[in-house]
């Protein structure tokens, strides 16, 4: 007997089973389909994040002082302004205040900074100027809305020219925010910039709690960042007190969390491929214990044990091939339905179908060999005798 009449006898068995053979392929299409979506999802969420980082900026490094007790002001500011190799730096005072505009209210974060925060953050203007150096001399009462809080307090109308209440005192709108979405679970619409010396004075503060640096060449990073931090040092004294990042160090750092977490959800799918494979081989064990007669007949008309072997062992591998083929099916549409119900940000990793569909053949091959093996073996005058 050849190959292919080995392979016609098997697809024929497999027929003769529709409903068993379609439970059984059942776990392996579980799996495999699990073991994409999984990935998938945990593949998008990391280049989301790292897209979001990264629209922050490579080339920009942010001082943040941490210490509650530590004083870092504008004339500290300048020694680090005055490390070569930085293109512009941004101090920066934060908070929460409440904007009013005639019956709308909304609160949202307060950023009191210099005109150099719009090219260091890379920000467009909708409409309307930004903060100029001389706002920040004057002590100018103008904002500039983020184009989530333009919204909400002047619907479709623009707000440039007019006037909104920030926690209570009349602040001049010069300028609108082009939108720039949320990054790492904060709305960079949802806010308000003023001058610094005013953010000083709405944060009650004059310590720069934030400091962007913008590098000249992104390659000095990391030169720059030691000697920031030897500056940073000599200024506040207690490393604890300070930090200096870069949005390369955040990318890392959460493509490292997001790549663990991959690899344990599509672990945890993983194991249901096991449990797929196991199904196999239970059923084929009964399938062996069923057909005992007819291995009895065709070993009595001269059918080596390899025929066997290989016809079983073939049934197998088909099971668990076209249950990879429909699971790798499955596993793109759930993915694709999953993003269109949530949002949830999906990339399709070609090599791991590759894989999911090959280790589904592999769990076919393992998972039946024995049952193969078993009816091989079946000696052929027992197998005719048995009922």
């Amino acid at each position: 007997m050849n190959g292919l009449q080995t392979l016609k006898m098997a697809l024929k068995s497999i027929k003769a089973n529709k409903i068993r053979a379609f439970l059984t392929m059942l776990g392996i299409i579980i799996g495999v389909s699990s073991v994409i979506v999984m990935v998938a999802i945990g593949q998008g969420s990391t280049k989301e994040v790292q897209d979001q980082i990264g629209s922050l900026g490579t080339n920009v490094l942010t001082v943040t002082v941490t210490g509650s007790d530590v004083t870092f002001k504008e004339e500290d500011v300048e020694q680090i302004r005055g490390i070569n190799g930085i293109d512009e730096i941004a101090p920066t005072v934060s908070g929460r205040v409440t904007v009013k505009n005639g019956r709308n209210t909304v609160q949202v974060s307060m950023a009191g900074t210099t005109s150099s925060y719009l090219d260091v953050r890379d920000l467009q203007l909708q409409s309307g100027r930004f903060v100029a150096d001389l706002d920040h001399d004057n002590h100018s009462k103008i904002a500039v809305l983020g184009s989530d809080t333009a919204q909400t307090l002047f619907g479709m109308g623009d707000p440039v020219g007019e006037y909104v209440k920030v926690n209570g005192t009349a602040y001049k709108v010069v300028g609108v925010l082009e939108s720039v979405g949320s990054s790492l679970g904060t709305s960079g619409d949802n806010m308000v910039i003023v001058p610094l010396s005013t953010g000083q004075r709405l944060a009650s503060t004059t310590t720069i709690g934030t400091t962007y640096v913008k590098v000249e060449n992104e390659d000095m990073i990391n030169s720059i960042s030691s000697r920031i931090e030897g500056t940073m040092n000599s200024i506040v004294g207690n490393a604890d007190s300070y930090s200096v990042s870069s949005q390369k160090d955040l990318m890392e750092t959460a493509s490292s969390v997001n790549k663990t977490m991959t690899f344990m959800l599509g672990g945890s799918a993983a194991i249901s491929l096991i449990v797929g494979g196991i199904g196999i081989m239970n059923i084929m064990l009964v399938s062996v214990s069923e057909r005992t007669k007819e291995i009895g007949i065709r070993k009595a008309i001269g059918a080596k044990r390899g025929n066997i072997l290989l016809q079983f062992l073939l049934e197998s591998v088909i099971l668990s091939s076209f249950g990879g083929i429909i699971g790798v099916g499955i596993g793109l549409i759930s993915a694709q339905i999953v993003n269109l119900a949530t949002g949830t940000a999906i990339t399709y990793s070609v090599p791991v179908m590759l894989l999911s569909f090959v280790f589904s053949l592999v769990v076919g091959v393992l998972f039946g060999v024995f049952p193969a093996s078993k009816a091989s073996k079946l000696d052929p005058i027992q197998a005719l005798r048995y009922e």
